[in-house]
């Protein structure tokens, strides 16, 4: 089976495929219909299984197995409201304002980041991670290359907080609160971005103003629409990751 490119797509299909799968069967199996929890696991193992053709993150395949199942323990804890409250808090301080930003939280795998190191001059280089989560890619970088510097953005505080801690050692490595709409590209060689499709296009807008010329965009997974990507890079990993790379200033 070829894999799905983009991650939340991957996802929700092998969800649906799950739940339909496990719809049948209860349509099939009238027994079936008084065992709920052997049909939530029957949907969380199709769900596990497809992800497994997709070749999707172990940490996926996880997220599938647990998901069903929780919801359907989530519903017979009775749980009071402020429980609710108090996960949707927990939810925003680590992933921030996802429904704004429509940007979940990627991370950046160890092959991906040698790549990327590959793609430095030998020369002193700047580079920005647009979104860096917890700061994993600078990390590498920063040990890659510690004649280079790093910056990272993060608008999600608790992931943020992640960040600064991990990298707190690394004085090549700079991670900054809020979000990277409002900061300048100008001044770097290498603008890095793991986001979604959705602002592909207005990061594209950002990038032609601002970056200089020779100044590279290297987008993990997401291509920028209707544009060519300089370079597209297959990095050996089980993601079958791609990074797309551009020259937005020429």
């Amino acid at each position: 089976m070829k894999a799905v490119a983009h991650p939340l797509r991957a996802a929700l299909i092998a969800q649906a495929g799950g739940v339909a799968v496990a719809g049948l069967a209860l349509l099939a199996f009238t027994p079936l219909r008084d065992q709920p929890l052997l049909a939530v696991a029957l949907q969380a193992g199709v769900a596990a299984v497809t992800a497994l053709f997709q070749r999707a993150p172990p940490w996926w395949l996880a997220i599938h197995l647990g998901f069903m199942p929780l919801l359907l323990l989530a519903r017979r804890l009775h749980l009071p409201p402020l429980a609710w409250l108090a996960g949707f808090v927990v939810l925003y301080l680590i992933f921030g304002r996802t429904d704004k930003s429509r940007v979940p939280l990627y991370l950046t795998n160890a092959a991906t980041a040698r790549e990327i190191a590959v793609l430095l001059a030998p020369t002193f280089q700047r580079v920005i991670d647009l979104g860096c989560g917890n700061g994993g890619l600078l990390r590498q970088l920063a040990h890659l290359r510690p004649d280079c510097r790093f910056v990272g953005y993060e608008h999600a505080p608790l992931t943020w907080l992640w960040a600064r801690v991990m990298c707190r050692h690394l004085p090549n490595v700079d991670i900054r609160y809020g979000s990277f709409w409002t900061h300048p590209l100008k001044d770097y060689d290498l603008v890095y971005a793991f986001l979604s499709p959705a602002p592909m296009a207005e990061l594209w807008t950002k990038a032609r103003k601002e970056m200089q010329r020779g100044a590279r965009l290297v987008s993990n997974s997401f291509a920028v629409p209707e544009i060519r990507p300089e370079r597209l890079i297959e990095v050996a990993d089980r993601r079958r990751t791609r990074l797309h790379c551009y020259r937005p200033g020429g």
